[in-house]
């Protein structure tokens, strides 16, 4: 189930904003006057500006909101958090279910001129809907009717997506700071040429390895990378559930699936603590192993400090995928 901040707890945020809308009103960052506020809410997003910013980084005044390891599904905004969106110049945000708050946030904002960038609206046909493999486990309790279809969120896990979604960042910080477009457009066509890269390096690794399916004992977060090197998929979840307790079912299907296919490994994503892959292996008397691909969505200011970026994290992603394979 979707973890969606509720109504009364946004129109409380909303109106201690209006309350101190005085003092903020003409303010156009986070408080680095001068410069252009970027605030993002998702470590990609945010990884993907600075790299397109490269040497004119300290020009932009950039807020990670998702940056206490708290992933995508349950981030509940704070009210410092929605005054920043409400006066930043451009704004950046998945545009699923999951952080629908957002919607509510730009309802306050201060600045007329904010560009806002939705990654699903901007991948028009190349966002997905949600879909149930056989096997997969559905939700416990029933979704509230929402409208129009439910997307797969997780658009940053393909390289092809990655690359489309840069180009509009860097049009976008183009427009606002147009004495550094050159920068940009140089800094973004470098970086599309690495995604490219790393693009062609997943398709020959799935091409040359010996399996065609991954079998995840865990939610699956990862269709967007599948579809785009023709893997199939078995898993426990859809990659936005909030189970966390498999059925007996659902166990005895992946294990059958797991013994059926000769797989040599389980996945699981960086969140997990893996119990219910060593259950399915268990149950299917395997000798098999565990993996762990990162789905980026637990991402910290430590691991920020530390060095990690986009790139870094899909070239681990892209080692386990070959382990899993073969």
């Amino acid at each position: 189930m979707k973890r969606i901040i509720s109504s009364c707890t946004v129109v409380l945020l909303l109106i201690c904003i209006l309350c101190s809308c005085g003092a903020s009103q003409g303010a156009a960052s986070s408080g680095n006057a001068g410069k252009t506020s970027v605030v993002v809410t998702i470590f990609p997003e945010y990884d993907w500006v600075r790299e397109i910013a490269g040497e004119k980084a300290g020009d932009l005044d950039i807020t990670l909101l998702m940056d206490s390891g708290v992933d995508l599904h349950s981030f509940q905004p704070s009210a410092e958090d929605i005054m920043k969106i409400s006066t930043c110049d451009v704004f950046i945000y998945v545009g699923g279910n999951s952080d629908a708050w957002a919607n509510d946030a730009l309802k306050t904002s201060t600045n007329k001129d904010m560009t806002v960038i939705n990654l699903i609206d901007e991948l028009g046909s190349l966002a997905k809907e949600e879909e149930i493999v056989e096997g997969m486990q559905g939700e416990e309790e029933e979704e509230e009717a929402e409208e129009g279809p439910e997307y797969d969120e997780h658009v940053w896990l393909s390289l092809r997506n990655a690359s489309h979604i840069c180009g509009v960042i860097a049009d976008a910080l183009s427009e606002k700071d147009p004495a550094n477009a050159s920068v940009y457009k140089a800094n973004s066509e470098a970086y599309l040429a690495k995604l490219s890269t790393l693009d062609s390096e997943y398709g020959k690794a799935v091409s040359s390895a010996k399996f065609d399916t991954v079998l995840f004992g865990d939610r699956f977060p990862f269709r967007y990378l599948t579809d785009d090197y023709g893997l199939k998929y078995y898993a426990a979840f859809v990659g936005c559930s909030a189970e966390t307790e498999a059925s007996f079912e659902t166990v005895i299907f992946l294990a059958d699936k797991l013994n059926e296919l000769g797989l040599g490994n389980v996945c699981t994503i960086e969140s997990s603590d893996g119990s219910i892959a060593r259950t399915i292996i268990d149950t299917a008397k395997s000798d098999a192993g565990i993996v762990v691909l990162d789905s980026m969505q637990s991402v910290t200011a430590a691991d920020i400090e530390n060095g990690a970026t986009y790139l870094s994290v899909m070239e681990s992603n892209l080692n386990n995928l070959k382990e899993a394979l073969n």
